[in-house]
């Protein structure tokens, strides 16, 4: 799966912009400001419906409009291609998906599968636990199409538990006790088989990127796991009454990186860290390509900076490798490494919002 076309009318300063990516590997470089990293906002708001550098999609909008428009051709595997669009106007989203009108999102995200790696994914290991979430649920809802009911039903049961527990209306809390337990089990045991078939991924990759020695993946799926949801939360109840909120379940889960029980968060070096993220990221769409007849499209914004030539030309080697197209940005050309070995290409170069070819 690679993107053949994409077209992008009033993101930001693209103004409007055309191009016919590679198949591969696309390298865009500019200034601060230019628009390259817009330019990965907008294949991601393609995949997503929605922008990794804002909360609101208005924000994104040229001054000068009322809505952004972007569309893109996919090329699959089977050799079948298809149209993509989208039409945001801030607050209500126009999808088409082959000249039929979706309703969903999540649509897009079947469609048009995006990882997106930057300066904040090295928040993943340090940041808080939502992020981690985030993560592994990317993985699980890509490889099962019923996460998402079960997900929104656990979402829905804690919502209005929470309230309850709030009002402190604890005779109507048996039903909503009993939807937590039912679906945030299911949550629970897809996140914990997913991170047991990605672990072996993940470990193989790391080996690549660093020198660390025994690196193992905890995972805490939100309570004992020696106990029923259900069991937990009527032991939890003077608790959760006492501070408004269910302190057990899915919306609690994390993972961690451990060496020897320590977390190595704890004790690696920044460059380090960023390395087992990049790992991370990679081993996921490498899990997601093992179990789908789909490719995916990785957006690497501004991330390699920090990182030494050598992880750089080991990280471009590696994507060149993958069954993936990438699009990395950086703000000169010798940031990206070494281009030897990474075969066709295609550079963009974007000044003031004008992408041209080099």
């Amino acid at each position: 799966m690679s993107l053949q076309k994409l077209d992008i009318y009033h993101v930001r300063n693209l103004e409007q912009v055309s191009i016919s990516p590679a198949k591969k590997i696309n390298l865009i470089y500019g200034n601060n400001a230019s628009g390259k990293s817009s330019l990965l906002e907008a294949i991601y708001l393609l995949g997503r419906a929605n922008s990794f550098r804002s909360t609101s999609v208005k924000n994104v909008i040229s001054f000068a409009h009322d809505d952004l428009i972007i569309s893109g051709k996919v090329l699959f595997s089977s050799g079948h291609v298809s149209s993509l669009g989208i039409q945001h106007d801030g607050k209500h989203v126009q999808i088409r998906i082959d000249q039929e009108t979706k309703h969903a999102r999540a649509d897009l995200a079947y469609a048009l599968p995006t990882q997106l790696i930057h300066p904040k994914s090295y928040q993943l290991l340090d940041g808080g636990p939502q992020l981690r979430r985030e993560f592994i649920d990317w993985g699980v809802f890509n490889q099962h199409t019923d996460f998402l009911s079960a997900w929104r039903n656990f979402k829905k049961a804690l919502g209005q538990r929470n309230a309850l527990l709030k009002t402190r209306r604890v005779n109507e809390l048996n039903v909503w006790n009993h939807e937590l337990q039912q679906y945030g089990t299911i949550v629970a045991n897809y996140r914990k088989q997913y991170l047991v078939e990605f672990t072996p991924f993940f470990l193989k990759i790391v080996k690549q990127f660093l020198d660390l020695e025994s690196v193992e993946l905890s995972f805490s799926q939100g309570w004992d796991s020696e106990f029923l949801l259900l069991d937990k939360l009527s032991e939890d109840l003077e608790k959760d009454l006492r501070y408004g909120f269910t302190h057990s379940g899915p919306h609690r889960a994390d993972f961690h990186l451990l060496n020897e029980n320590r977390k190595v968060k704890d004790f690696v070096s920044r460059g380090q860290l960023k390395l087992l993220v990049l790992a991370l990221k990679l081993a996921q769409i490498e899990h997601f390509i093992s179990n789908s007849s789909k490719s995916a499209c990785i957006l690497i914004d501004d991330a390699v900076a920090e990182l030494d030539l050598t992880s750089r030309s080991i990280l471009l080697k590696f994507l060149t490798d993958m069954n993936v197209q990438v699009f990395m940005t950086a703000t000169e050309k010798n940031e990206f490494g070494s281009l030897d070995d990474i075969g066709v290409y295609k550079m963009f170069h974007v000044k003031h919002g004008v992408v041209t070819e080099v």
